[in-house]
């Protein structure tokens, strides 16, 4: 058995995946859920759309306020979320511009792990230090969250990373985020409005950050959260066509070259009944403990 997740190049990067899909489709139920959260437009479900270029062409008709859109990452999900964002035209500020300036028209800002989390000490090292030394960093997201208005989540969370924000953080009367489109949908994790994930047919809920406990979405207290696991599945012929484009230049000629590359190798899970080395530590949960 093979696990597409696992199919891997020799650095662990991943070779097949879904991810940009959820982006596109996630940035664009952000919009919706903003839109349906202060009623002030209702775009048509993704599902109900043909492609990538419907939605954008759905968002490219809103006239939207001036307001400000944080998006967290800089992986496949996030950049799909960003082709939304730059498809329907809308400018792209510098973390710095973005906190300190207002603007007459509708922003975003992409930032990675070092524009949302700070080293208790103070220093200033690199990502990869982050990466290596998580339990030395604490969260340094609020500074956004006091000026944006819709929060796209596409970050990836390590074991060990700081919550993004907290629910004491969203207690905060300095805290004016009112959308959160949480792509990474990590449950009751790093972003505390996330208490469940949420579904297609029913992709909207409310986070009254107040009592902890989940309300109506239009509820003036409420963050409004859309929180779908499955976000691909409702661009079916563009997340298809895409892993399938993948899988056949990435995967397939390994089959036929006696696997040089070691893809396959990586990404076999079960051989002859039993794990295989790699996935040993699954035992437990095969022998039921």
């Amino acid at each position: 058995m093979f696990d597409h997740e696992t199919i891997t190049n020799e650095n662990g990067i991943r070779l097949v995946a879904f991810g940009r899909y959820a982006g596109i489709v996630g940035a664009y139920n952000g919009f919706r859920t903003y839109g349906l959260k202060f009623n002030l437009f209702e775009l048509p479900k993704a599902e109900e759309l043909h492609d990538q270029v419907m939605l954008i062409d759905e968002l490219q008709k809103l006239k939207l306020p001036t307001i400000k859109i944080v998006l967290t990452g800089k992986g496949r999900v996030s950049n799909g979320a960003k082709e939304m964002l730059d498809g329907m035209g809308m400018r792209e500020t510098s973390v710095e511009e973005f906190l300190t300036q207002s603007f007459n028209e509708p922003v975003y800002v992409q930032i990675d792990v070092l524009d949302y989390n700070k080293r208790k000490d103070g220093k200033i090292i690199n990502e990869q230090d982050f990466f290596k030394n998580p339990q030395e960093y604490i969260s340094d997201f609020m500074r956004f969250a006091k000026v944006a208005d819709l929060y796209i989540a596409c970050h990836f969370f390590g074991t060990g990373s700081p919550y993004i924000f907290t629910r004491k953080d969203a207690k905060s009367k300095d805290f004016k985020i009112k959308v959160v489109a949480d792509i990474s949908c990590d449950i009751d994790g790093p972003v505390a409005s996330t208490i469940r994930s949420s579904t297609i047919a029913e992709p909207n809920y409310g986070y009254n950050p107040k009592t902890e406990q989940e309300v109506n979405f239009k509820d003036k207290d409420a963050i409004a959260v859309m929180a779908v696991d499955n976000l691909p599945c409702e661009l079916p012929k563009d997340a298809s066509e895409g892993f399938g484009e993948s899988f056949a230049q990435h995967v397939i000629p390994a089959f036929f070259n006696d696997d040089k590359n070691g893809v396959l190798k990586r990404a076999k899970m079960t051989e002859n009944g039993k794990l295989t080395q790699r996935f040993s530590y699954l035992q437990d949960f095969v022998d039921g403990k």
